[in-house]
């Protein structure tokens, strides 16, 4: 079975996003979430030159690290789903970025299992800037207090900032809340200074307009596997 549309995907995307990059003057890091992708499409993906993964899955995020690894790939593992205290120390030796730190116990187990295997681990705060109830996330006017509070941590290195959003028809739609974040992210880097400057924001259906808003790092995934 041929693979060839993956190729064509990623190349497709690489070139759009290198476009839009250009128009807004900063460089744009694409995070490939390949959790809709089979592991043929993803060694696929990996030949045609994806340097960034991530998976919502810590183990499906392990183990297709392995994969790649045993194939004679390298890219950056990103955990970008809502991260179980107990899945940490599944991913804490070979992930590059965790984008979504939200509680102050994560943050503890986090620091506990990087200091076990002697390295710094670099995270994201995720804010929840629709403010949904039911969605994970620090609400905004609460961002500043818990990102002073995880200087407490010295295996952790906070990069920056991601944001979700909410579930919008029209990526229009999004616009305001990755505004609020960019805002965000701009105030507290200048009052407290994150280590990277990684602003996460933007998927499959919203990227263009999250870099229009300052995104630094796209996440996207169905994109890449469409036939």
């Amino acid at each position: 079975m041929s693979f060839e549309y993956v190729k064509s995907n990623y190349d497709g995307l690489v070139r759009e996003i290198k476009e839009l990059s250009s128009k807004v003057g900063r460089d744009i890091t694409l995070v490939a979430v390949t959790k809709s992708g089979s592991d043929e499409e993803l060694l696929a993906l990996a030949e045609a030159g994806i340097g960034d993964i991530g998976e919502n899955r810590p183990g499906e995020l392990r183990r297709r690290g392995d994969l790649l690894s045993d194939r004679g790939f390298t890219p950056k593992l990103h955990e970008i789903g809502n991260l179980q205290r107990n899945k940490v120390k599944l991913i804490i030796e070979s992930v590059s970025l965790i984008h979504s730190l939200d509680s102050l116990a994560l943050a503890a187990e986090i620091d506990k299992q990087a200091k076990k295997v002697g390295r710094t681990v670099p995270v994201l705060i995720e804010i929840n800037s629709a403010r949904e109830e039911q969605k994970g996330g620090i609400l905004p006017e609460e961002a500043e207090d818990f990102l002073l509070e995880l200087k407490h941590f010295s295996a952790i290195q906070v990069a920056g900032l991601m944001t979700m959003g909410p579930v919008c028809e029209n990526a229009e739609e999004m616009r305001p809340y990755f505004r609020e974040t960019k805002e965000l992210f701009d105030r507290l880097n200048r009052n407290h200074g994150f280590e990277g400057g990684i602003l996460s924001m933007g998927m499959s259906d919203s990227y263009a307009v999250a870099i229009e808003e300052g995104a630094t790092l796209v996440r996207v995934g169905r994109k890449l596997f469409n036939r």
